[in-house]
């Protein structure tokens, strides 16, 4: 893990996708004196306008265009959609403007970015802020929302030191501890820790929903439940285009998990209350050094 560098001083900052995390961003620079002036582009006015009003944002994008006073950009849409942005964006960027991301897959946004920008690739600096949660739009953002936690900064070999310097100084005034890896390492890991356990909570309340008896079920659910599929409220745009982006990783964790679902069935099948006991005391033995922070 990399240490923050200092707060840089970015005159002026466009958000394309000003929702929780994109709105975030401007208001935890803001917050931290790391940037004067934040201008929002998205594709809803209403949403652009509450965030306006909510100080957010400081001004809104007519367009793509408004990258050429921009001295850093985050891209903060769905990473199905980070390529069309970044290629619209492409013919406005000035010679010295920075680019980041903030999408939940990494191969894909650096093969995207490569397509999209050609030799100014090298300006652009992937990023996965780990935070968020299911709440969308400006209305959620807080300048809070990425102190201490982790962000996952996947460089391009072509990114000079100054770029990648700047870029993680941006996301460490916002309050994040910053880590690096490879876009391979990224995406397998979040496949298994974050993909995954969407893609489950998802199929849950999908299936329970369609059963004959949906009303009965659900008026029995109570917190177990509610905090299991708590991650089914999140934006389905968003998940869908997570999902198939990483399909290939996702996939491989999903027959995994599906291993194990196989195990436990047979413990059950098999009247093995040892086995079961075993198997629940060691995941709760590892959630807990997990919450203890044993794995940082």
């Amino acid at each position: 893990m990399s240490a923050p560098a200092a707060a840089p001083r970015f005159a002026r900052v466009l958000v394309v996708g000003v929702g929780l995390i994109g709105g975030s961003f401007a208001l935890a620079l803001k917050a931290a004196g790391a940037c004067r002036e934040a201008i929002g582009l998205g594709r809803s006015r209403t949403n652009l306008e509450d965030a306006r009003a909510r100080g957010i944002l400081d001004a809104i994008a007519e367009g793509p265009a408004a990258a050429r006073a921009a001295e850093l950009v985050l891209v903060a849409t769905p990473v199905g959609a980070i390529e069309a942005t970044l290629a619209a964006l492409a013919p406005h960027l000035g010679p010295r403007t920075l680019l980041t991301d903030a999408g939940s897959t990494k191969r894909d946004v650096v093969a995207a970015a490569r397509r999209a920008l050609g030799a100014a690739a090298a300006r652009f600096v992937p990023a996965h802020p780990l935070a968020g949660g299911e709440q969308s739009g400006a209305a959620a953002a807080r300048a809070d929302l990425f102190r201490g936690r982790r962000v996952v900064l996947t460089p391009l070999d072509e990114n000079p030191p100054e770029a990648l310097a700047a870029v993680e100084a941006a996301w460490g005034a916002c309050g994040a501890r910053l880590a690096r890896m490879s876009a391979q390492a990224h995406d397998e890991a979040l496949a298994a820790v974050s993909h995954l356990p969407h893609l489950l909570a998802y199929a849950l309340v999908h299936e329970i929903a369609a059963r004959p008896d949906a009303a009965r079920l659900f008026a029995c659910a109570a917190g177990g439940f509610r905090d299991f599929t708590r991650i089914a409220a999140s934006h389905p745009i968003m998940w869908r285009d997570i999902c198939l982006a990483n399909r290939d990783l996702l996939g491989a964790e999903l027959a995994r998990y599906q291993a194990a679902l196989a195990r436990v069935r047979a413990a059950l099948e098999a009247g093995d209350g040892a086995a079961l006991e075993r198997l629940f005391a060691e995941a709760r033995a590892a959630r807990a050094r997990w919450l203890a922070g044993a794995y940082e």
